[in-house]
Parts: structure tokens; sequence; C-alpha cells
């Protein structure tokens, strides 16, 4: 026996159909609520929903298998005690503390040529190796068509069948515990994929009061939207318990349009902290925020909104347009591009803290105080800023190896929490371009059409960006693992894990204190140093040779290239190279 339970207070009338049976629902309490139990279903059982006089079934919201697909029956999947259904290993398992993380993005269908949760498994014991502390999977939740980012999801309980369906997720991060490796998934709360999304049928889930770049907002302030927050706040919770993750990372927080009490990010602040405490396991929440707000990673007791840490577009934009001369002087990149600009983001994370913001014409953000940098993740690479671009180029396709290693550099010596993207560690020279397969002919036309001109108004050729609806461009973006082995890639992997080991070995670099970081620079020169207690790293992002006055009782330590080198008097690095030194 099974029950069925679904939220459709639009309807009413609902059944629950299995094969060619339907079976009547009972409205449980005034909230919208129907539930009925069926004799022989059980896991396995295909089911679907009846609203009213709809002939046509609709897929269960919050099903946790959907293996037919977004369009097609959901699968029952049972879980709780007695279930049956995963034997985990994990249970002394707990993640490292965040402020120690060393993140590592990933998206599964591309980290291998197979492009599943069991493929990814093979590389973990790399992973560990190279002295990663947090896996973060791009979004898993089912989505329509053959490949895709996963941002454009509708079955936000239901992990992807092509990846390998909840069991493999769970074989997945079973895997990642037993390597140390802690779990991290990104998940979308602000909108539903264009395709495939068939919550509307049931109830209001969007409200077409606020509008987002996606179309209607999530409801998650007016009439029903109690219950739409407990959708959300429920898949939150489900990951966390049913699959063992470690943490969430939430996409575009700045697009929740919440002005209850009670924000949407405090309720889920306050529901993990619950969860965590029952589980007794560190369960950790990550905003992406455009907002510059302290506030969102401020925690609730001092009035915010509880988040563990954010990611900090800010410090990528500065470091980025830094690192060559002819850096893109269009888009947000034209508010950065200077040393200072850099400086301000190793030492108070927020560029933009409450200053005018050309780009936006406008006063953007508010000062970070009395924060540790370990709130903010810092990076150079990730989904975004390479898939985002034209044709998907990573940075050393862009600054050079020389200028990428000098890069990771920053990244893995600042204040701030380093996450990496798949493949950075060893400069892979395959590009991760955007790639969204829609079933859906004018759809896809949309989609393709649109990104050629959104990049020719940045003056790139139209024909030279790729398809985002071509099988090409997917198998294009996947890595090529092969390519390790090879002189520049084995250069940049070893680099990367010596960096690694001297973070994780290191307690100045480990101190996300506010104030601890001390940088200076010449911005004609465009030289910087920053000391961290005992580390001093110089970076010589110039296009000349610099020297350097040597300080006393400091020792090179790490350096991104054999011809940077000390004397008695001085320090010498050729242009777009990093040097680390120690008075330890």
């Amino acid at each position: 026996m099974f029950e069925f339970r679904v939220w459709a207070p639009r309807a009413k009338n609902v059944a629950v159909k299995i094969d060619e049976s339907s079976y009547p629902m009972k409205a449980t309490g005034d909230r919208g609520w129907w539930s009925a139990e069926v004799e022989e279903a059980g896991t396995g059982t295909d089911y679907a929903f009846l609203l009213d006089d709809d002939p046509n079934p609709y897929p269960d919201p919050r099903a946790l298998w959907m293996p037919n697909g977004v369009h097609a029956a959901s699968r029952v999947y049972e879980t709780g005690p007695g279930a049956g259904q995963f034997a985990w290993t994990d249970q002394r398992w707990q993640a490292p503390p965040l402020a120690s993380a060393v993140l590592y993005e990933m998206h599964v269908g591309t980290f291998t040529p197979e492009g599943t949760f069991d493929s990814a498994i093979e590389k973990l014991d790399y992973l560990a190796e190279l002295g990663i502390t947090h896996v973060e999977l791009m979004p898993v939740a089912e989505f329509p068509g053959d490949f895709g980012w996963g941002y454009d999801g509708v079955a936000l309980f239901a992990a992807r069948e092509a990846y390998g369906g909840p069991d493999g997720l769970k074989r997945l991060v079973d895997a990642c515990h037993a390597r140390s490796l802690a779990v991290l998934l990104d998940v979308v709360y602000n909108h539903f994929g264009p395709v495939g999304n068939y919550t509307g049928k049931f109830g209001p889930y969007v409200t077409p009061n606020h509008r987002t770049p996606w179309g209607d907002a999530v409801n998650l302030e007016f009439e029903q939207s109690d219950e739409v927050r407990r959708f959300f706040c429920d898949n939150v919770l489900m990951w966390m318990e049913e699959f063992h993750l470690d943490g969430l990372r939430l996409d575009a927080v700045h697009e929740y349009v919440d002005r209850s009490a009670i924000h949407f990010m405090e309720q889920i602040a306050m529901e993990v902290e619950d969860l965590s405490a029952r589980l007794g396991r560190r369960l950790i929440v990550i905003a992406e925020s455009d907002l510059n707000d302290p506030r969102v990673v401020r925690p609730r007791a001092a009035n915010g909104y509880g988040m563990d840490a954010q990611w900090n577009d800010d410090f990528h934009h500065a470091l980025f347009s830094v690192l060559d001369p002819s850096h893109e002087e269009k888009g947000y990149y034209s508010d950065f591009g200077s040393m200072d600009r850099l400086a301000k983001a190793l030492t108070q994370a927020f560029v933009y803290d409450g200053i005018y913001s050309g780009y936006r014409r406008r006063i953007h953000g508010r000062k970070v105080e009395g924060l540790s940098l370990h709130r903010f993740i810092g990076f150079i690479q990730n989904h975004d800023q390479i898939g985002n671009r034209a044709t998907g180029d990573r940075l050393e396709h862009v600054v050079g190896l020389d200028r990428a290693k000098t890069a990771l550099g920053i990244v893995l010596t600042s204040p701030l929490i380093p996450m990496l993207f798949q493949g950075e560690e060893f400069a892979a020279s395959t590009p991760f371009q955007y790639f969204a397969h829609h079933e859906d002919e004018d759809m896809a036309r949309s989609v393709s059409e649109g990104r050629k001109r959104e990049f020719a108004a940045f003056g790139w050729d139209p024909a030279a960006i790729p398809d985002p609806e071509s099988r090409e461009t997917f198998e294009r973006s996947k890595l090529n693992w092969e390519e390790i082995k090879d002189r520049s890639h084995a250069e940049m992997l070893g680099w990367c894990r010596s960096l690694i080991a001297l973070r994780h070995g290191s307690t100045s670099l480990n101190c996300g204190e506010p104030n601890q970081t001390h940088v200076r620079f010449d911005e004609d020169k465009r030289w910087l140093i920053m000391d961290r207690g005992k580390i001093r790293v110089i970076c010589n992002l110039g296009q000349a040779a610099l020297q350097l006055e040597r300080q006393k009782g400091y020792s090179l330590i790490l350096s991104s290239s054999k011809e940077v080198h000390l004397t008695k008097a001085e320090v010498f690095l050729p242009a777009g190279t990093l040097a680390i030194l120690s008075a330890e």
C-alpha cells in the first residue's frame, strides 16, 4: 500500500491514475491537499494525477523519480525507515568546516565521457588527492531534453534519470563521503524551466505580480504562498536528509521577491539549522547574490538572512579585468580594471559597497563590516564566467598559461573560500559552452537565435557562436582526461596541487578575520603584494619584468615560474608571474 498526496488547491476533483485505472482522492483539510491510499501501489509504480475534467494526466510536482521524462508519469520512490532503497555506508560522516574548504564545481554531464553519477565516482580519488574538500554539483533536478546545464529544472525533487536517477546520486554522495569529500548541490528556486512545468495546473506556484528575467516570479508572499514556500523548503530538507547532501547553493537569490516578515532565505536557514541539530551533521547553505548586501550572510541573530556564505562576483570581475591590459571593457567589467579594485576585493570582499556603479548607473551595495571573509566564495572561473562567454573559452585561452597560473595562485591564497571549476586545475583545453536541448522546435529556434543576437551586440561573428541546441556543443564541452599528462596541463595540475597543499597546511592562509589581510600595489607597474600573517604573495600583472626590494626574513616557498627568484637584495618576477614567500 502507498499513500499518494498532492497539493492542488485549484482543482475541485483529483484522482491518481495508475495504468488504466484511476483512484479518487479526498481533500484533507482546507489548504488544498488531496490524498488517496492505493493497495497495489509501491516502489516502482508509475502514476500521474487527473485534475477535474482535464483528460491529460500530469506528473507529480514532488515526484522523486521521473524515469520517463518530465512530460510522462512519475514513479513511486519510497523513502524513510524500512523503504529498503539504499544501504548507506556514511553513518559516521561529518563534513569539514566551510572555513577550511576548497570547492570544486562539477557539471555531471560533461565531467566524464559517460556523463553519469557512477562515472564521476571513478574520478573521486583524483579530487581527494588534489586536496578538494567539497564537490559542488550543478543542478541535477530533472529537466527536459537530452542535455543542458540544469537551470531549467521542472521536477525539482527528482534526480536526473540520464545521470543515474535517485539511486545513482546516492551512490555518488556515499562514495564522496567515503573519500572525505563533502557534497553540495546547486538548486534553482527562483524560476521553473519554460518547458515541462505543470505546477501551474495544481496551484499558484508563480505570481504575475512580480516579474523576473524568466517570467512570472515564484510566489513567496501572496495568497497560498505558505504552501509554495513549504514546497521549496521541503525540497531543501529532502536533499539533505534523504540524499545525505552536506549543503546547497541557492541560484540567483536576488530574484526572490519576498516582503514577508520572515524572508524566504531566513526560513531556509532556520529549517536547515533545525535539521542539522536533529541529524547531528554539519549542513550549510550558500547563496548566489548580485545584491552586494551583507545581510545575505549575516547571522540571523544579527538580523541577517543566515546564509553560510555567498558567491562573490566582485572578486572575479576585479581579478579577471586586471589579468591582461586588453581586458573586456563592456558590460560589468567596465566597473573594474584597476589594481585598487582588486586590492579592495581581497580585503573587503565587495568592491561596490555603497559606491556609484557606472555600469548600473546607481549606487550599489553595502559595506561588509564585522564578518569573516570566509563568508564569501572567491573564484576566477565558474560555469557562468566561462559558459556565458560567446565561445565558452576558459581563462588560459584568454590570458595564457602564465597568467592563468597567477590568477589561480591569487584565488588559492586569498582570504575568501576558494572554488575551482572542473578542469581548471589542469588548464583543460576543452571549452565549457552554453548548451540546452529543447524538443519543441520553436523554443529551440528561439534559444539559438537569441544567443546569436546577444553576442553579436558585443562584436562577435554570429557564425562563430556555437548553437546551444546542437549535441556537438554539448559533446565539445566534455573534459578530455587524457591531456592531464601533457606538459602544460601537467604543469598546471602540479601548480594547483601545490597551492592547495600550501593552503591546507598554513595557519596564515586559513585566517578569514577582517583587517588581517594587508595589500599594497602599484597601479602603473601593475604589481600587488598581499600579506596574510607570515605568508606574502607577490604578483606581477604588468607587461614587464619586476624587481622589488627583498625584505629580510622571507624565503621563497612557491612560484608560478622557474624564472622567479630571490637574491640577497631583491625579488625578481617575470611578467605575469606570482611568488609566495614565507616568514615561518
